[in-house]
């Protein structure tokens, strides 16, 4: 029973007998000021019912863990061997065991580029292919909705895979899976092998989106993180964990306050 109810229910008590509602509600008889008064008080009480059941209902749809989620921010080169590996291997685990649901997941490509002030265009670390493949994932990342999903990804790659995540990370890891074989270069078999849209995201790179995208991303980088450092470079709730990002999943569980845990803390 609604919290509320049991209220309403006292605050006609208090004013009415039920006999009385009987009178007010089947004959509508209304003959003195003092039985106005009780007819509005009816009236507002009885309106009432279907909003404190409908506030219930919403109430109830809220996940466990949505107003305690963790911001987990990744910041990393798309040619980069480290932040390849870590993505492929590391960062899947957030899509099992609930880990998702207390998530709030940013990734940032671009990490280690710099804009040349001498022509405002952009030199990346691992040369032009890496910042077209930036530019391509920044595109991803900005254009495809981010719908929670199972992504098979089959003979593509050197095995079978079957893995779990929305479509920003499906697509990133296949780009990224790609790189560390050193076969980036098949970026546009991705899409055929994950069934999404090619040219959204072709649009989204032919008009320049992803190099202005990366202009952004470059200057958002720079609050957290100082060039050639290392990479990946991730953050937990606006707080570097250094070198221990492989452990990224124990930083985001002792972050979160919420109740109950997901499982991958309780493992923890």
């Amino acid at each position: 029973m609604p919290p509320l109810f049991p209220l309403l229910v006292s605050i006609l008590n208090s004013t009415f007998s039920w006999n009385e509602l009987d009178h007010v509600v089947a004959k509508r008889v209304t003959h003195t000021p003092a039985d106005l008064a009780k007819n509005a008080i009816i009236i507002t009480a009885l309106a009432l019912v279907p909003l404190i059941f409908i506030n219930e209902s919403d109430s109830a749809e809220v996940t466990p863990f949505a107003s305690q989620k963790v911001n987990l921010s990744v910041y990393y080169a798309s040619l980069s061997q480290p932040c390849a590996t870590f993505i492929v291997k590391n960062l899947e685990e957030i899509f099992h065991r609930d880990l998702i649901n207390i998530l709030n997941l940013q990734l940032v490509p671009w990490a280690n580029a710099y804009v040349d002030k001498t022509n405002h265009s952009i030199i990346c670390q691992n040369g032009p292919d890496e910042c077209e493949l930036n530019s391509l994932e920044a595109c991803a990342l900005n254009v495809l909705d981010d719908v929670v999903s199972v992504m098979f990804l089959p003979q593509f790659f050197s095995q079978p895979h079957i893995r779990w995540g929305n479509k920003h990370y499906a697509l990133i890891y296949c780009f990224e899976f790609l790189a560390i074989e050193g076969r980036h270069k098949n970026w546009q078999d991705c899409f055929s092998q994950l069934d999404l849209p090619l040219e959204p995201i072709l649009s989204c790179y032919n008009r320049g989106n992803g190099t202005e995208l990366g202009q952004k991303y470059i200057n958002e980088t720079t609050l957290f993180y100082t060039p050639h450092e290392f990479l990946p470079w991730v953050v937990v709730n606006n707080q570097s964990i250094g070198k221990e990002y492989e452990n990224f999943t124990r930083y985001v569980c002792e972050a979160y306050k919420g109740i109950p845990a997901p499982a991958a803390c309780n493992r923890r």
